[in-house]
C-alpha cells in the first residue's frame, strides 16, 4: 500500500489546463500587465498530473505558465480551492493572482526560484 502525494509550491499549468489566456508574454512586453488588473478575477485549472496539495492562503505559491515543457514564471497567486480525484489521479482548482512580474523580473525568476535548466524558458 502507498500513496503519493505532492506538496507544491508553484501552481505550474499549461492554457489547456487554464492558464489564463489573458496574460500574453509579448503583450506583457509591450505595456506590463499588474495584479490589480486581475484582483477581481479567480481562475480555474483542471487535470493537473498527481494529487496535488498547495499552500493554504494567505500563503503564497509561485504561477508559471508551461509552454511546451518549458516554465515562464508569471508572478504568484492564491490556490482558494482544489478538487482532488483520486480514480485519474489529477487536481482540479480555483487560484487569484496576487502579483505579477514584471517582463524582467520574470527573466530572472527562473535563476532563484528553479534550478533545472531544461525548464527554463528563457534558454
Amino acid at each position: 500500500m502507498g500513496t503519493f502525494i505532492e506538496i507544491n509550491d508553484t501552481l505550474q499549468i499549461t492554457r489547456e489546463q487554464g492558464f489564463p489566456a489573458e496574460l500574453d508574454f509579448e503583450k506583457h512586453k509591450q505595456k506590463p500587465f499588474l495584479a490589480s488588473d486581475f484582483s477581481d478575477r479567480v481562475f480555474e485549472f483542471r487535470d493537473k498530473k498527481d494529487i496535488r496539495i498547495y499552500q493554504v492562503p494567505p500563503v503564497r505559491v509561485f504561477l508559471a505558465e508551461n509552454i511546451q515543457g518549458k516554465w515562464l514564471y508569471w508572478g504568484q497567486c492564491f490556490v482558494l480551492e482544489t478538487k482532488l480525484d483520486m480514480v485519474n489521479k489529477t487536481t482540479s482548482g480555483k487560484f487569484k493572482i496576487t502579483k505579477i512580474f514584471t517582463p524582467d523580473e520574470m527573466r530572472q525568476a527562473f535563476k532563484f526560484l528553479d534550478s533545472r535548466p531544461d525548464f527554463d524558458f528563457f534558454q
